[in-house]
C-alpha cells in the first residue's frame, strides 16, 4: 500500500481462481468492515461493496514476502517458522525478558508492523495451538450453525440446565463472563492458564476444518470448553483421532515444536585491499585469490555456479559489477575465470578500488564423480568427450559476450507444418536432441519467415515473372509442387488460406526462393514467399 497510498483507505481484496470461479482470498480492514469474507465469490462481493478494488493473487510474491518477514522476525527469537501461507510462529522461550516482558515484546512487534505498513494479529500462549487460537479467535463468541432468525432452541433434556442458567434474573447470582481483550490489548495467556484462555473460544480455534466444526455445532458443542469436557474415547470413535490430536496439541499434551526453516545457502567471498587498485592486472590477481575460496565453498555443499557476480567497490562508494553465466554448473576456477576476465574491461576504477567481492548468484547441485585408475583412463577420456563439455564451455564463452539468452538450439517437433517442425530452446538450459533428425519429404530452406505476398497472376502455375520485396524477378527453374494441408483440428490464423503448393524456385539473378500458392479457403488465394535456400 505504500506504493499506492490510496489503497489504504478503500476496500481491497485479493482474488484467486478456484474451481473455475473467482473468489476472495484475503481482505483489507476496510473490506472486512463492509461485510465481505474470505472465500466469497467476487461477483457477490462487488454486489455488496461497489467500491471494492481487487488485485490478482501472486503466490510466489507472497512466499517471498513471508520469507522476508521470517528474516525480520529473527530479531525476537532464533526459532521462527512459517505457519501456513499467511502467518509466522515464534518460540519465545527465554527471549521475552530481553524486550521488557511479553506485553512489551508484543508492543514492539505491533509498532514495527505499523512502520512497515502492515496490520498484524498476535497471540501468546504456552502451546503453539493455543497461540494460533488466540491470534485468530480472541474475543469472538461461539455462534450457531443455524441460518436465518436467531432463535434459541433447546431439547427437553436441557431445559433443566436452562432454568438454572436463567435463575439469576430472579435474584440469583449473575454468571461469570470472561471478558475479551480490551481495545489495544494483546491476547496473552498466563502461564498454566491455557484451559481458561481457550474455553470461551469457538471450536474452530482448535484448527478444525469447516465440516467438523459444523458437525460439532449441530451437536451443541460450539465452544472449546464444551469440547474439552467430553469423553475422549467417544470423540475419537465418532470424529477420528484428528480431533483428539488437535485438542492435545492445544493443551500441551502432544508436543508440537517449532522447527525453523534452514537458512538458504549463500556463496560469497570478499577481499579488502590495503591500498586502492585500478589496473586490470590487479583485478585479475584479486580474482585469482577469490575464485579458489568460492569454489571450495561450492564443493563443500556439492553445488556448482550457473551465474557469478563480480563486484568492485570504489573509494567514492560506487560499485562496479559484472555478471557472467555458465552453460553448465561449474566449480573449477579455470572454467569461471576466463568468462569474468572478458568483462573486466568494462569496470571503471575511478579513484581506486578498495574491496572486491565475488558471489555465486545462481547455483545447481553437481553429482559426485567416481575416480578411475590407469586401466580405465581411456574409457574416462571417451566418456568425457562424449559428454560434450567442450560445447558447454564454448556456449559459456560466447554467452559472456552476447548473453546466454541469445544462443538457442532447435529440437524437432511432431508437426508437418514447416514453421512448426522445430521448437527453439535456450542452449544454456537445454540438452542437444538425442537421435536422428527427421527428414522432410523435400529439402527445407535455410531461412523460414512469415509468408510475404508475391505479386503474380492468381494461378496455380508457377509465374514466369513476379515481384517480391520491390524486386522484379524472373523464374528460370522450379521444382515441385509439394502440397501441405493445414492442421484441420486447429484454428490457425496463418493457415486460413487453405491448402498450399510449395515450389523451390530459382530466379534469373541466382536467388533460390521457397514460394507457395495458397488455394484459398477462408481467405483469397495467391502467391507467397516463405523462405530462401543457402
Amino acid at each position: 500500500m505504500r506504493r499506492n497510498p490510496q489503497l489504504a483507505t478503500v476496500p481491497l481484496g485479493v482474488v484467486e481462481e478456484q474451481h473455475n470461479s473467482q473468489v476472495l482470498t484475503s481482505l483489507s480492514a476496510a473490506a472486512a468492515q463492509a461485510g465481505l469474507r474470505v472465500g466469497q465469490p467476487v461477483r457477490d462481493a462487488h454486489a455488496m461493496c461497489e467500491k471494492l478494488v481487487t488485485r490478482a493473487r501472486s503466490q510466489p510474491a507472497e512466499a517471498a514476502f513471508l520469507t522476508a518477514l521470517q528474516r525480520w522476525a529473527g530479531k525476537f527469537s532464533p526459532w521462527v517458522a512459517p505457519e501456513g501461507d499467511d502467518a509466522l510462529v515464534i518460540d519465545l522461550t527465554g527471549c521475552a525478558h530481553l524486550f521488557g516482558g511479553e506485553e512489551s515484546l508484543l508492543q514492539v512487534v505491533q509498532q514495527d508492523c505499523e512502520d512497515l505498513g502492515l496490520s498484524v494479529r498476535m497471540g501468546l500462549a504456552d502451546t503453539r495451538g493455543a497461540a494460533w487460537a488466540l491470534a485468530r479467535f480472541a474475543g469472538q463468541s461461539a455462534g450457531s450453525h443455524r441460518t436465518g432468525d436467531a432463535i434459541d432452541q433447546e431439547a427437553r433434556a436441557t431445559r433443566s440446565r436452562a432454568s438454572k442458567r436463567r435463575h439469576w434474573t430472579k435474584g440469583g447470582a449473575a454468571p461469570v463472563v470472561t471478558p475479551g481483550p480490551a481495545a489495544g490489548a494483546h491476547p496473552i495467556s498466563a502461564p498454566g492458564q491455557t484451559y481458561c484462555a481457550l474455553s470461551p473460544l469457538p471450536v474452530a480455534a482448535l484448527r478444525l476444518d469447516a465440516e467438523m466444526t459444523s458437525q460439532l455445532s449441530r451437536l451443541g458443542i460450539r465452544r472449546v470448553g464444551d469440547l474439552l469436557g467430553q469423553p475422549r474415547a467417544v470423540l475419537a470413535r465418532r470424529f477420528g483421532r484428528g480431533l483428539v490430536m488437535r485438542m492435545d496439541q492445544a493443551m500441551g499434551s502432544a508436543p508440537e515444536p517449532v522447527s525453523p526453516a534452514r537458512a538458504p545457502a549463500h556463496f560469497a567471498v570478499r577481499m579488502t585491499l590495503p591500498d586502492p587498485i585500478g589496473l586490470e592486472s590487479d583485478l585479475l590477481a584479486g580474482l585469482d585469490r577469490l575464485l579458489p575460496r568460492l569454489c571450495e565453498s561450492l564443493e563443500k555443499k556439492g553445488r556448482g555456479a550457473r551465474r557469478v557476480l563480480f563486484q568492485a567497490y570504489r573509494t567514492d562508494h560506487d560499485i562496479q559489477s559484472v555478471e557472467v553465466g555458465l552453460a553448465r554448473a561449474a566449480r573449477e576456477p579455470a572454467q569461471i575465470k576466463p568468462l569474468i576476465a572478458l568483462k573486466l574491461g568494462s569496470i571503471d576504477a575511478g579513484f581506486g578500488i578498495d574491496m572486491l567481492r565475488l558471489e555465486a548468484v545462481q547455483t545447481e547441485p553437481i553429482h559426485a564423480r567416481t575416480p578411475v585408475g590407469h586401466l580405465e583412463a581411456g574409457a574416462a577420456v571417451s566418456t568425457r568427450l562424449a559428454s560434450n563439455t567442450s560445447m558447454d564451455d564454448l556456449i559459456g564463452r560466447i554467452g559472456a559476450r552476447v548473453g546466454l539468452e541469445a544462443i538457442t538450439r532447435l529440437k524437432p517437433a511432431s508437426s508437418h507444418i514447416p514453421e512448426k517442425a522445430s521448437t527453439v530452446h535456450a542452449a544454456a538450459w537445454s540438452t542437444p536432441f538425442d537421435g536422428p533428425w527427421p527428414d522432410p519429404p523435400n529439402p527445407r530452406p535455410l531461412l523460414i519467415w512469415q509468408p510475404e505476398p508475391v505479386q503474380a497472376p492468381d494461378s496455380p502455375k508457377v509465374p514466369d515473372v513476379f515481384r517480391w520485396r520491390g524486386q522484379r524477378l524472373r523464374a528460370v527453374r522450379a521444382i515441385g509442387p509439394e502440397r501441405i494441408a493445414p492442421e484441420w483440428w486447429l484454428d490457425d490464423p496463418n493457415w486460413r488460406s487453405g491448402v498450399r503448393d510449395y515450389w523451390s524456385t530459382e530466379t534469373e539473378d541466382g536467388q533460390r526462393l521457397w514460394l507457395f500458392y495458397a488455394h484459398g479457403h477462408l481467405m483469397s488465394s495467391g502467391w507467397f514467399c516463405q523462405g530462401t535456400y543457402a
